[in-house]
């Protein structure tokens, strides 16, 4: 028998110096914010039925185990975007608030005008109603949904104060002003552009008039 010709050695090639997979470049670039960002884009859209770990990898354009490279599991994500709405939805708003301005008038003023604040307010309002929906069919964004409102209370509340008004005075009128503003949030087709600067001055007027005797 004929020996058999000698296989030629197959070297493996060495990979290219700083060459990276597919993968390595989504996760490099994808954030755990950009994939909290997408998740609330499809709450607002979809409702949280929607928000799925398969969907949002198809909505980014890369695989289901770059998700896992940010986050444990499907509740992780839901808790950071909970996370991430009340940072920017409550704790940073109202300490811009209170920075911007120290007399408690004005910050009132400004308050009262959040929901008339163009295409962010519009925004925010959006984010806000989807999680209110998630909230009631869910324990974890109910309980992040009164944190957020009882935040917003108390800072309306020192606001109150700072003008003077008793502690029981000050958390009634806080209350109503508080529901004011989420009301304008959610009903902001009602009316002209002149009614709402109305009803936001009536209410303005309203809420700073001393208590009948």
């Amino acid at each position: 028998m004929p020996a058999s010709p000698p296989r030629p050695v197959v070297r493996p090639t060495a990979p290219r110096r700083g060459a990276k997979s597919a993968e390595t470049a989504a996760r490099t670039a994808l954030t755990p914010e950009t994939w909290i960002d997408a998740a609330t884009e499809v709450l607002v859209d979809q409702g949280i039925d929607h928000v799925r770990v398969d969907v949002l990898a198809t909505q980014l354009g890369v695989t289901r185990g770059s998700f896992y490279w940010h986050f444990r599991d499907r509740e992780d994500l839901l808790r950071r975007v909970l996370q991430a709405w009340r940072e920017r939805a409550t704790v940073a708003l109202t300490r811009r608030l209170e920075m911007a301005r120290p007399d408690p008038r004005e910050q009132l003023h400004d308050a009262a005008s959040l929901p008339f604040r163009g295409r962010a307010a519009a925004k925010a309002a959006r984010i806000e109603l989807a999680i209110r929906a998630w909230a009631r069919r869910d324990e974890m964004a109910r309980k992040a949904v009164d944190e957020a409102d009882a935040a917003r209370l108390a800072h309306h509340e020192r606001i109150f104060t700072a003008l003077g008004f008793p502690p029981e005075e000050a958390r009634s009128r806080a209350f109503l002003m508080y529901g004011y503003e989420v009301a304008e949030s959610l009903l902001h087709r009602q009316g002209s552009a002149a009614d709402r600067d109305e009803r936001r001055r009536l209410v303005e007027r309203f809420v700073q008039q001393p208590p009948s005797k």
